[in-house]
């Protein structure tokens, strides 16, 4: 039996779509730990972009620490987390937490350079004329500079999103669940069509991601033209 076949007999067969194990609970697992992991990678990269972005403070320190992060392995970081967190939750230390941990990680670097990218390349006259006409820092940073910026924001979460979909799959090997947990069983039990199975959920969840941002991206950056141009003609 080829690939193909296997991967669409395994498709096809209902015991694969239900029970704890099934496709509809492993997409959940993992769409759930992606969600989440890229809003803790929100939260933290996403303001400190701007602020770097806004205030041109730390720009190379941030960009060489970013730079870092990323050649950093990530199978690598969760081997080294993984002592820690399981001493903090034995339960689910080990489980989970070193591969939120590592995507966070892998997530950062992207939403925080494309926010100070964004902020910083905004026509600097358009931001010294709004502080002419009585604008304060705050008002400029997020009335003028990020919704012009939002196009290339959105570019950094659009990246990260997709590589924490790919990377989450790392997970099954410490135990967790997700759509990696596909290709980790069907290599151990040499079964073809679990294992492709996996591997082309995985893809269509990275499609999809991508293709919703996209959409998204391509909305943003004509709603940023927009605003440029009013901008502009409010600061004349």
């Amino acid at each position: 039996m080829n690939i193909v076949s296997a991967t669409v007999t395994w498709f096809a067969d209902p015991a694969n779509w239900s029970g704890p194990n099934g496709i509809p609970t492993r997409l959940l697992e993992h769409v759930e730990i992606s969600a989440v992991t890229l809003v803790i990678a929100l939260l933290l990269a996403l303001p400190l972009g701007l602020w770097i972005g806004h205030t041109d403070r730390g720009a190379r320190l941030a960009v060489a620490v970013a730079n870092l992060g990323r050649a950093v392995p990530t199978l690598a970081v969760m081997g080294i987390v993984a002592p820690f967190t399981t001493l903090i939750d034995p339960g689910l230390g080990f489980i989970v937490y070193p591969t939120v941990v590592a995507m966070v990680l892998l997530a950062v670097p992207p939403i925080m350079v494309n926010a100070y990218a964004g902020i910083h390349d905004v026509d600097r006259d358009l931001v010294e004329a709004a502080r002419g006409i009585g604008y304060r820092e705050r008002q400029i940073l997020l009335g003028i500079e990020l919704p012009i910026a939002l196009p290339v924001v959105s570019g950094g979460i659009r990246s990260a999103s997709v590589q924490v979909i790919a990377t989450a799959t790392l997970g099954a090997l410490f135990g967790f669940g997700g759509l990696g947990r596909f290709l980790k069983d069907g290599i151990d039990s040499n079964l073809t069509g679990e294992t492709w199975g996996g591997v082309v959920l995985v893809a269509l969840l990275v499609l999809t991601s991508e293709g919703l941002f996209a959409l998204l991206q391509r909305r943003l950056i004509s709603r940023g033209l927009r605003l440029q141009v009013a901008a502009a003609a409010a600061a004349q």
